[in-house]
């Protein structure tokens, strides 16, 4: 192992959970961790600002420690090696993901549904993430990253890029179908890229003069408000915003044998559905849960082909939290990035 261990690194931790506009961020000294067996350690460039963090910050997730570091769409440079290693050296540029590692062992892992692990560990939640000078990472859940993506580009791909790509996956439209996207963020911006680029129909709903905007820029097929009615029968949609009230909304635009994927790891309650108009005819309606290492390989590999690009709003690390509550309060469009 390489690395100094008297150095101190600066990082944003969630102090006490509650609206962000409360102040539930505090930014600490720590000491610069040190990797250990099958670790390295990122010098961080930039991150991510997710709508997870958000949530972690306000306490819809609870934090599973006390002091947690969020930021789990990292870019950066490897600087301290740990042992039984080898897959990355020093100087090396990597992103650091969501998913921090698996067991391994589980039915789930065994049978290469690693997303479904029974004991996963994830970074900016288990583990410190990215808000910060420097994080830890296991080296086999980290992904190289291309030299045509800057930092500020390559990081929204980490989450919001991977998620939505098995999003997409969930929402099984078939080729030249229909796509409808509720919510227009990080991740559904990205997603609608990818979906236009395959030949899919892009219907957007969402809420926000920005986010529509974005949406016609990039050419979605249709634009209107998140409660509204698409112009053509869905085959499939996915739900990005976290408001359980558009479930029912989404799932009476789906055409017969449609799948509704529901793509955020929290969502407020869904009122009780109707059969005969939102779920009869065999419509779908299903989560979407983390992913595997997989899907994050196969979607950086799409997005380098068909040069996906991230609308990013720029702020330094200084000020994590007037970046969460700019993505509370829809003050930008696309997807936010921290900045050392």
């Amino acid at each position: 192992m390489t690395g100094d261990r008297s150095r101190a690194i600066l990082t944003w931790v969630v102090d006490h959970p509650a609206p962000i506009d409360e102040g539930p961020l505090r930014r600490v000294e720590r000491e610069l961790p040190v990797p250990g067996p099958g670790q390295v350690r990122v010098r961080v460039s930039c991150c991510g600002v997710c709508r997870t963090d958000l949530h972690l910050c306000e306490g819809d997730l609870v934090p599973r420690r006390p002091g947690a570091a969020p930021g789990h769409e990292v870019v950066g440079v490897v600087d301290a090696l740990g042992s039984a290693g080898g897959r990355f050296a020093i100087g090396d540029r990597i992103g650091v993901p969501w998913l921090a590692s698996t067991d391994g062992r589980c039915d789930a892992c065994r049978r290469g549904a690693e997303n479904l692990c029974v004991s996963p560990r994830f970074t900016g939640w288990d583990v410190d993430g990215g808000y910060a000078d420097h994080c830890l990472v296991e080296e086999a859940y980290a992904y190289g990253l291309s030299d045509a993506l800057t930092d500020e580009q390559a990081a929204p791909l980490l989450c919001a890029g991977i998620i939505g790509y098995r999003s997409l996956l969930r929402a099984e439209v078939p080729p030249g179908g229909a796509l409808g996207l509720y919510g227009f963020g990080g991740s559904a911006h990205l997603t609608a890229q990818l979906a236009l680029h395959l030949g899919l129909r892009v219907h957007v709903l969402t809420r926000g003069e920005a986010n529509q905007q974005l949406a016609r820029e990039l050419g979605a097929d249709s634009v209107g408000p998140a409660d509204g009615e698409p112009p053509e029968p869905l085959d499939g949609a996915i739900l990005f915003a976290p408001a359980g009230e558009l479930v029912p909304v989404a799932m009476r635009a789906l055409a017969p044998g449609g799948t509704l994927a529901v793509a955020g790891i929290w969502l407020s309650d869904i009122p009780a559905l109707h059969y005969e108009t939102e779920l009869f005819h065999e419509r779908q309606l299903r989560s979407v849960t983390a992913n595997t290492r997989a899907d994050g390989e196969e979607f950086l590999r799409l997005a380098a082909r068909f040069g996906i690009r991230a609308t990013t709003t720029a702020y330094p690390m200084s000020e994590a939290p007037r970046a969460l509550s700019d993505l509370a309060h829809g003050r930008f469009g696309g997807a936010a990035v921290l900045h050392n």
